[in-house]
């Protein structure tokens, strides 16, 4: 893996980051690594959503920008569910 491409992943992660923390507001992680965390976890989320729906050839394979979006809407509301269960903050 290129540095170009570790690049891309990083602006990719922050831009679906922030657009997921934007539709899911709340006491979620702020910054700027936990938002790219929230992106590239939501990412690869919703790439394990579209196997099961049938639509990607691997679980572990990255989504597209919607299905990234969605993942990390579904990232954020289980930190949310983790940090509302144990009562601390990571």
């Amino acid at each position: 893996m290129g540095l170009f491409s570790i690049v891309i992943w990083l602006l990719y992660g922050i831009l679906v980051g922030s657009l997921a923390r934007k539709i899911h507001p709340g006491d979620d992680p702020e910054g700027f690594l936990p938002t790219m965390g929230i992106g590239i976890s939501g990412s690869f989320l919703g790439g394990g959503i579209n196997f099961l729906l049938g639509w990607g050839t691997s679980p572990f394979q990255s989504s597209g920008l919607i299905m990234g979006i969605l993942g990390g809407v579904i990232t954020c509301a289980l930190y949310r569910l983790y940090k509302s269960q144990s009562g601390s903050v990571l």
